[in-house]
C-alpha cells in the first residue's frame, strides 16, 4: 500500500481546503470541495496547490468561477461567491515560486541538480556494473 507521501505528495497542507463541505446534492449527501473539483474533472491536490499560489482575489475569482459551473450542488447557484470566500480562506499560504529569467524555470527553494551530475553519475553506475559483470562472467 502506497504510503501518505505517495497519495498526497505535497503534504496534507491542503486537507482543510480539500476536504471542507461546499453543500449537498440532490440526494443529500455532502459533496466536498475534493469531490467537487474531481466532478468537474480535474485533479483536486494540482487546483488547490494552483489557488494557493494565486493572491487571494485572483483565487477567490477562479475558485467562483469553477463553483458556478458546478451543478451538483442545487444551493451553489445563487451562493457560490459566498462559499468561494470562506473556501479560499481555508487554503493554505505559499510561497510564491520564483521564475528564472534566463531558462523560465521554476525555483522552489529544492537544491537544484546539474544535468552534468546526473550524467556523471549515469555514467558512474554504468561503469561500476560493467567492471562487476566483466569481474563476474569473466
Amino acid at each position: 500500500m502506497p504510503g501518505v507521501e505517495v497519495l498526497h505528495p505535497d503534504g496534507n497542507s491542503f486537507d482543510r481546503f480539500l476536504f471542507a463541505t461546499v453543500g449537498e446534492d440532490r440526494n443529500g449527501a455532502s459533496v466536498t470541495v475534493v469531490s467537487a473539483l474531481a466532478r468537474l474533472g480535474l485533479e483536486p491536490w494540482n487546483e488547490a496547490a494552483d489557488l494557493a499560489a494565486l493572491q487571494p482575489p485572483a483565487a477567490l475569482a477562479r475558485l467562483e468561477m469553477l463553483l458556478s459551473d458546478f451543478r451538483d450542488v442545487p444551493a451553489l447557484e445563487q451562493d457560490h461567491g459566498s462559499v468561494a470566500a470562506k473556501l479560499v480562506s481555508l487554503l493554505p499560504e505559499v510561497l510564491p515560486r520564483r521564475v528564472s529569467g534566463i531558462t523560465g524555470s521554476t525555483e522552489t527553494g529544492l537544491p537544484s541538480v546539474s544535468i552534468r551530475w546526473i550524467l556523471a553519475a549515469v555514467l558512474l553506475i554504468a561503469g561500476l556494473l560493467n567492471l562487476f559483470a566483466s569481474a563476474w562472467f569473466g
